[in-house]
C-alpha cells in the first residue's frame, strides 16, 4: 500500500475492559508514583538509539503544531497520522511522508497494534475521551490536548485508567514548561506572599470571544459536507446533526454544548495549571456560576450553545499554603472582569487579559499567561530573587517520560483532578445561580439532580467504548 493512501478496513469489536464502581470512584492523587520507566514495547531508556513510535490523531491547526513539536525530538518516529479531514491529512503527510494515513482513529489503533508506543489526541473536546481511553486500554502512552475530556465522568475514568495501566500521560498545558509558570509554582510553594487568602482568575483576551459569538441555536437545516470531510467521523460520540458551513468545523465547534466546553473549559486548564500545582489544590467542595443574562433568558440558546460570559466560583479545601480551612477561587471571562480593587493591585488600565491574581497574608502575586509573574507590592519584593531554570520543552518532556528519562509535569494524576474542577465549573454554568455542593468521593452533587445529569452525556448509538 502506498504511504499516501488512507487505510480503510472493517473494524473488529474492541475488547471490553471491566471497570468496577469502586475503581471508577477511587481518588488518584497518590498513584502518580507508579509512572513507568520502561516502554511496554521493551524500549529502554538506556538504549540511546531506540525511538518512540508515535501516532498523531488530529493533525489540523493545533494538531499540526503538536505533530511538529513531537517530531522535533530526536528519538521520535511518527509512524501514523489520522484526521477526518483529508486536507489536514495531506498537509501533515508532506511533513512525515513515511507515516501511514488513516481517517478513522479506531482503524489506526486496531491496525497499528504493537507498531506504535504512544499517541497524541488533538481533536474537538467531545472526542478526547474515546480516543485516549481506547489507546490507554491498549497500553499506549497518551498526550492529550486540554481540557482532557468533555465530561467530568470521563475525566475521572481516564485519570484512573492511566494509573491502572501504568502509562505515561501529559495534558496539553504547554505553558507549564515555561519560566513564568514554573516560577509561579515555586514561589507559591515557597510561601513568598504568605498564606493564600483568595484567588481571581480571568480570560478576557480581545478577539477570543469571536469563537463563541453565534447568532443563536443551530440552523434548522443543513447541507452536504465537503468531500474532504468525513462528517460522521467528525461527529463521533455526539448526537447526529446536519453539516453547516462556518459554524462547526474547523473552529467554532467550541461554542456548542455537544462538542466544546465553552470559554472556561478551553482556557481554564492553562490558567489554573500553575495555581493548582503551586498550591497543591484538591477537588473542590462546591461550585456556582453566574452567566450572561441574554443566554440565561433564552431556552433555545441554553439548550445548544455556551454563554459568552461567565463568572464561576469554587470553594476548595484549605491546606498548609492557604490562610483558612477553605480557599475561594473565582473565574471571569467575556464581559465579566475581576473586581476593580483586585485589578488595581497591579493596574486597572493595563491588567493582563489572561491571568491570575492571588492575595496572601504577606502580599500578592500576579500570574500572567506566558509571562513572568509579578510580586506585589513591587517595591516590597524588588530584591526577591527569581529562580533560574534550565530550558524545558513540554512535548519533549512527554517523550522523555515515555523513554523513562524523566516524569511528565502535567501527567493525568495531577492534571486530571484539575480538569475535573474546571469542568465542574462548566456544569455550574449550565445551572446558573445555584451553589452546587460536590462530593468528590461519590462523584456527585448532593443538592442538585439536574446538575448530576450533566456529569456524563449519552454517546450516539454505535460509539460507546468498551469498559465505560
Amino acid at each position: 500500500m502506498k504511504s499516501g493512501q488512507t487505510i480503510q478496513r472493517p473494524l473488529r469489536a474492541f475488547r471490553r475492559v471491566a471497570v468496577s464502581r469502586r475503581q471508577f470512584l477511587r481518588a488518584t492523587a497518590l498513584t502518580a508514583v507508579s509512572a513507568p520507566l520502561v516502554l511496554r514495547s521493551g524500549l529502554l531508556a538506556s538504549a540511546p538509539n531506540s525511538k518512540l513510535a508515535h501516532a498523531c490523531v488530529g493533525v489540523g491547526g493545533m494538531g499540526l503544531n503538536d505533530l511538529k513539536s513531537l517530531q522535533s525530538h530526536a528519538r521520535v518516529q511518527i509512524v501514523a497520522i489520522c484526521d477526518v479531514d483529508a486536507q489536514h491529512l495531506e498537509a501533515a503527510g508532506r511533513l512525515v511522508p513515511g507515516a501511514r494515513r488513516y481517517a478513522d482513529w479506531r482503524e489506526l489503533l486496531e491496525t497499528e497494534g504493537d507498531r506504535m508506543d504512544s499517541v497524541n489526541v488533538c481533536v474537538p473536546d467531545h472526542m478526547h475521551f474515546a480516543i485516549a481511553w481506547s489507546a490507554i486500554q491498549r497500553g499506549k502512552h497518551v498526550y492529550c490536548q486540554k481540557p482532557m475530556c468533555h465530561d467530568v465522568a470521563e475525566v475521572r475514568a481516564l485519570t484512573e485508567a492511566a494509573a491502572r495501566k501504568r502509562v505515561v500521560t501529559q495534558l496539553g498545558t504547554q505553558l507549564a514548561a515555561g519560566v513564568g509558570d514554573r516560577t509561579t509554582v515555586q514561589w507559591l510553594r515557597e510561601g513568598v506572599i504568605g498564606k493564600i487568602k483568595h484567588a481571581w482568575l480571568c480570560s478576557n483576551r480581545p478577539g477570543a470571544v469571536e469563537q463563541y459569538r453565534l447568532p443563536g441555536p443551530r440552523p434548522p437545516g443543513g447541507e452536504s459536507p465537503p468531500p474532504h470531510l468525513r462528517w460522521d467521523l467528525w461527529l463521533g460520540t455526539a448526537p447526529e446533526r446536519p453539516f453547516v458551513r462556518e459554524i462547526y468545523h474547523p473552529v467554532k465547534w467550541r461554542a456548542w454544548l455537544d462538542f466544546g466546553t465553552g470559554w472556561s473549559g478551553d482556557i481554564g486548564c492553562h490558567i489554573f495549571d500553575a495555581i493548582w500545582k503551586g498550591l497543591g489544590l484538591e477537588r473542590p467542595l462546591s461550585v456556582e456560576a453566574r452567566v450572561q443574562e441574554s443566554w440565561r433568558n433564552s431556552p433555545a440558546r441554553r439548550a445548544d450553545t455556551w454563554p459568552q460570559a461567565n463568572h464561576i466560583t469554587w470553594t476548595f479545601p484549605g491546606n498548609a499554603r492557604t490562610e483558612g480551612r477553605t480557599l475561594t477561587v473565582e473565574w471571569f471571562d467575556g464581559d465579566f472582569y475581576p473586581p476593580q480593587e483586585v485589578r488595581a493591585l497591579y493596574s486597572v488600565e493595563d491588567y493582563p487579559a489572561e491571568s491570575a491574581m492571588l492575595v496572601g497574608t504577606e502580599g500578592a502575586l500576579l500570574h500572567t499567561l506566558g509571562r513572568p509573574p509579578v510580586l506585589l507590592p513591587e517595591k516590597k519584593f524588588e530584591s526577591y530573587p527569581r529562580p533560574k531554570f534550565e530550558p524545558l520543552d513540554h512535548y519533549h518532556q512527554f517523550v522523555d517520560a515515555c523513554l523513562g528519562l524523566t516524569r511528565a509535569a502535567s501527567e493525568f494524576a495531577v492534571s486530571g483532578p484539575m480538569t475535573e474542577a474546571v469542568l465542574l465549573g462548566t456544569v455550574a454554568v449550565r445551572v446558573p445561580g445555584m451553589k452546587l455542593v460536590w462530593n468528590a468521593r461519590r462523584m456527585k452533587f448532593t443538592n442538585a439532580a439536574e446538575a448530576n445529569r450533566l456529569l456524563r452525556r449519552r454517546y450516539r448509538e454505535g460509539w460507546r467504548v468498551g469498559g465505560f
